[in-house]
C-alpha cells in the first residue's frame, strides 16, 4: 500500500489541446432561454462525470477524437442550450442562457501513469484540481485524458442550469448514440416555460421550513464545514440482495435504495454528536417528470432542465440504533413518498415563484441545519451504453469538484460490468467514512474492482 500511495503521489496532469466545438445541423435561431422556476432551485452547482476506457483495439486514438468532436457538434444541434452561455439577466439578478451557439469546450490532456495505478478510491488526490470546471461561457466542458497504457478517461462537466441527472443522462446517451451512428432514442424538450406558476400561485406553508432563498454569492460561500473527503466504493451485488431482503422481512415490498438508505441512515448514528445534535438527518433527490402531467401523456419524459425537489427525513438516535433495517425502510419510504406527487411539485413551483427573483435551496444543504447525508439514485444513469468510440468503459460515475458544502452527499450508479454491483460516490465527513469501512459492505475503490 505504501508503494502504491508512492505511485499515486506522482500523478500528473499536463493540458496538451484546447477545442471549441459548435453545434452542425439545423438549429434555431440565437434567443435567450429563460430558466425556470425549478432551474433556480438547482444551486448553480458544477456536476461532473468521469468515464474510464480501456486502450482501444482498433484506430488511432487520434482519429477517434477527432470522430468525438464531430459527433458531439451533432448533438448540440439538438441540445442547443448546451452551446450557449449562461449570464445573469440585470434586471432581475437570474441566470439565463443566451442560446448563440458558443460551442461546447473540448480539452485534452496527458498523464505520467497507467491507468491501474490511479487512485479510484481516494478521489480528493487523484481527481482535485486535475478536471475542468465550467465557466458562464463555456456550461459544458469535455475533458479527454490520456494514460500511458493507452487507456483514457473522459469528464464530462455542466452547470447545474442546463438540468439535472436525468437531463444530462439524456445527452450523454444521444452523444453516445449519434457516435454511434444510432438513432437518437430522445428528442429532447427544451420548453422550460411548460412549468409555469398557477394564477394565483400557492404553496403548502411546510415549504417556507424547507427552503430558503439565497444568493449565489451565499451558496459560494456558505461557512467551511468538515465535509470534504470524496470517496468512491464498490458494493456487491450480494451485500444489495442482502439489505433489500432485510427491508422487505414484513411482507413490505422495499426498493433497493430504500433499502440501502436504511442500513447508511442506521450507520450514521455513530458518526454525529448526539449530545449537540437531537436528531440525525437523511435527504433524497426526487425527479418530478413522472409526477407532472403535460400536455399529452409523456410530455415530460424528454424533458431538458432541472425537475428535481428534495425531501428529508429525520430521526432520532434511538429510532436508529434500536430499529431494525426494516423498520428505517419503512421510514425512508414514508420520507419520500411525501414528495412523490404532483401537489407537491406544483406547490414548489408556486413558492419559488413567491420568492423570486433570485436562487433557492435546502436550507439543510446550505448546512443550516446540522449535519446530514443526501442520497441520490443513478439507477437509470446511462454507465455501459456510453460507447463514444473507445467501447464500453470499465466505470462511470459522478463526481464533484464543489469545495466547499453544507451536507454529505453519496450517489449511487450500476457498475459497468452490469453483475449487479453499485459504484458509490460519497462526499463525506470523516467521521461517517470511519463508520462506513468499519463494515465489508462499502469496499474502497481499486483497479481489481475494474480487472484491469
Amino acid at each position: 500500500m505504501e508503494a502504491e500511495a508512492q505511485v499515486h503521489a506522482k500523478f500528473e496532469v499536463n493540458f496538451t489541446a484546447k477545442t471549441v466545438v459548435k453545434a452542425t445541423g439545423p438549429m434555431p435561431e440565437p434567443h435567450t432561454l429563460s430558466l425556470s422556476n425549478l432551474d433556480l432551485l438547482s444551486g448553480r452547482f458544477p456536476v461532473t462525470y468521469f468515464y474510464f476506457y480501456r486502450q482501444p483495439q482498433d484506430e488511432n486514438s487520434i482519429l477517434k477524437i477527432e470522430a468525438l468532436r464531430i459527433s458531439l457538434a451533432k448533438t448540440l444541434s439538438y441540445y442547443y442550450p448546451f452551446a450557449g452561455r449562461i449570464i445573469q439577466n440585470p434586471s432581475n439578478s437570474e441566470p439565463e442562457i443566451i442560446c448563440d451557439n458558443t460551442g461546447a469546450l473540448i480539452l485534452e490532456a496527458n498523464t505520467n501513469i497507467p491507468l491501474k495505478n490511479l487512485d479510484f478510491y481516494n478521489l480528493n488526490e487523484s481527481l482535485q484540481g486535475k478536471l475542468a470546471s465550467v465557466t458562464p461561457d463555456f456550461p459544458l466542458q469535455v475533458q479527454v485524458t490520456h494514460f500511458t497504457c493507452g487507456g483514457i478517461s473522459i469528464s464530462f462537466t455542466f452547470d447545474h442550469a442546463l438540468g439535472d441527472a436525468t437531463a444530462f443522462g439524456k445527452f450523454l446517451l444521444s452523444w453516445s448514440e449519434m457516435a454511434q451512428q444510432k438513432s437518437l432514442s430522445c428528442t429532447p424538450n427544451h420548453q422550460r416555460s411548460c412549468l409555469h406558476a398557477r394564477s394565483p400561485p400557492s404553496y403548502h406553508p411546510s415549504l417556507d421550513q424547507t427552503f430558503v432563498k439565497c444568493s449565489l454569492e451565499e451558496i459560494t460561500n456558505m461557512p467551511p464545514t468538515n465535509i470534504l473527503l470524496k470517496r468512491l466504493y464498490h458494493i456487491d451485488a450480494s451485500c444489495i440482495r442482502r439489505l433489500q431482503e432485510l427491508a422487505c422481512i414484513n411482507g413490505k415490498k422495499r426498493t433497493k435504495i430504500e433499502a440501502f438508505s436504511a442500513y447508511v441512515w442506521k450507520i450514521m448514528v455513530n458518526a454525529i454528536d448526539n449530545k449537540i445534535h437531537g436528531k440525525c438527518k437523511m435527504g433524497w433527490l426526487v425527479d418530478g417528470r413522472s409526477r407532472i402531467r403535460g400536455d399529452h401523456q409523456n410530455s415530460m419524459s424528454n424533458y431538458i432542465g432541472n425537475v428535481l425537489s428534495l425531501v428529508f427525513g429525520e430521526a432520532s438516535f434511538a429510532e436508529l440504533k434500536e430499529g431494525s433495517i426494516s423498520d428505517i425502510a419503512n421510514k425512508v419510504h414514508d420520507s419520500i413518498k411525501e414528495v412523490t406527487n404532483e401537489a407537491h411539485f406544483l406547490d414548489l413551483i408556486d413558492w419559488i415563484e413567491c420568492h423570486r427573483p433570485g436562487l433557492m435551496l435546502s436550507r439543510v444543504v446550505l448546512g443550516r441545519e446540522g449535519p446530514a447525508l443526501v442520497v441520490s439514485s443513478g439507477g437509470r444513469f446511462p454507465v455501459a451504453e456510453l460507447d463514444f468510440g473507445f467501447g464500453s468503459p470499465v466505470i462511470g460515475t459522478v463526481y464533484s469538484s464543489i469545495e466547499r458544502i453544507g451536507v454529505g452527499y453519496m450517489n449511487q450508479r450500476p457498475s459497468a460490468k452490469c453483475d449487479g454491483s453499485w459504484i458509490v460516490s460519497a462526499i463525506l465527513w470523516p467521521q461517517l467514512t470511519a463508520a462506513l469501512e468499519s463494515d465489508s459492505i462499502f469496499q474502497p475503490m481499486s483497479a481489481a474492482h475494474l480487472q484491469l
